[in-house]
């Protein structure tokens, strides 16, 4: 009865075309992207990503001299992204990097939900176009929180989960190599004791792909500063490996329901969320890098949504066996435990 079942779904779904968005449709996603790209432009321009620097002035000492600082704080930061505006209508090498930075951060982000959007359309699974995130720059430091598509009609089999989950992280990775071989092409290398000077601030660790582009190249990053290409490839890469943590219905959670099944996607949810606070506890006392908190929050979010169970439960074959080993090896490749360290 389940196979006759499992055969009748798949029939449905193997004639069903997915459903077309409207005029009105593409009109409000296009209109996120537009204002994403406005404010990852400012964001790109504005330390760490850019040279516009943040709160020159602003030095508090003191518990009095901090409190000042809070009161004034939205009139600075109002003229930080007035002047840094200003100086993306003026000044011609701002623009280009804010531009550079901006279009090759959408072009990443932009790859990888369209990865997703036409599996589902193969799939004849019904989802939106991709929400693009705009954030107020500093607020969301890269100028956006990412994008997503949102799945409306159920997954025929666990085939199309793992093949949808896939498809995003998979395609972006491949659209940030050309970002990420760009910079490292066009790093600025400097003397040692000018890098020193410049790290003692954020410092962004590179991941494996990185590290070994810059051996292909022979690049030596301990000695080259990060520009715009770099900076978007690094995101690139840091919204690859959380996207493919396998929890919830995060890319990798998708992976693990349609190889292993319900009851080992639940474990492995919680566990990556034990191993993401013992990251981010352990990262942040010896490394007095925060941003693993934020992770192990998305997690604990994460593991609290239950994985919709797909019409059909048949097993992968051996060739997406193989796609899965590839999707783990992409995971190394991008992941880097404290990403972000204070120095």
């Amino acid at each position: 009865m389940s196979q006759d079942l499992n055969s009748t779904a798949n029939a449905l779904f193997s004639r069903r075309e997915a459903m077309r968005p409207s005029a009105k449709t593409w009109a409000k996603h296009i209109s996120l992207l537009l204002l994403t790209f406005c404010t990852a432009t400012v964001a790109g321009s504005i330390f760490p990503f850019g040279s516009q620097p943040i709160f020159p002035n602003a030095d508090p000492q003191t518990a009095s001299e901090f409190f000042s600082f809070l009161l004034t704080l939205p009139t600075e930061y109002y003229h930080l992204i007035a002047g840094t505006i200003y100086a993306l209508f003026h000044d011609a090498e701002v623009l280009r990097h804010g531009l550079s930075f901006s279009l090759s951060l959408l072009f990443i982000l932009t790859s990888h939900e369209m990865g997703h959007y036409v599996a589902c359309r193969l799939y004849g699974v019904d989802a939106t176009l991709p929400f693009f995130i705009p954030t107020p720059p500093m607020i969301g430091p890269a100028g956006t929180f990412g994008a997503f598509i949102k799945i409306v009609s159920p997954l025929p089999s666990r085939r199309a989960t793992f093949d949808i989950g896939v498809a995003g992280p998979i395609a972006g990775f491949v659209a940030l190599i050309p970002v990420a071989i760009i910079g490292l092409l066009t790093m600025e290398q400097v003397t040692p004791d000018k890098m020193a000077v410049s790290q003692a601030g954020l410092y962004f660790s590179d991941p494996l792909l990185t590290q070994i582009l810059a051996y292909l190249f022979g690049v030596n990053l301990n000695l080259s500063f990060m520009n715009a290409f770099t900076s978007a490839a690094w995101i690139g890469l840091l919204v690859t490996s959380l996207n493919l943590i396998p929890s919830g219905q995060l890319d990798g959670g998708h992976a693990i329901y349609a190889f292993f099944g319900e009851r080992v996607h639940y474990w492995t949810g919680r566990i990556a969320f034990v191993v993401m606070v013992v990251l981010s506890i352990s990262g942040f006392y010896f490394y007095n890098s925060p941003s693993g908190l934020l992770f192990a929050i998305i997690l604990g979010v994460m593991m609290r949504i239950r994985h919709p169970e797909p019409l059909d439960n048949s097993p992968l074959d051996p060739k997406r066996k193989i796609v899965a080993f590839l999707t783990l090896l992409i995971f190394i490749l991008c992941f880097t435990p404290f990403p972000i360290q204070i120095r």
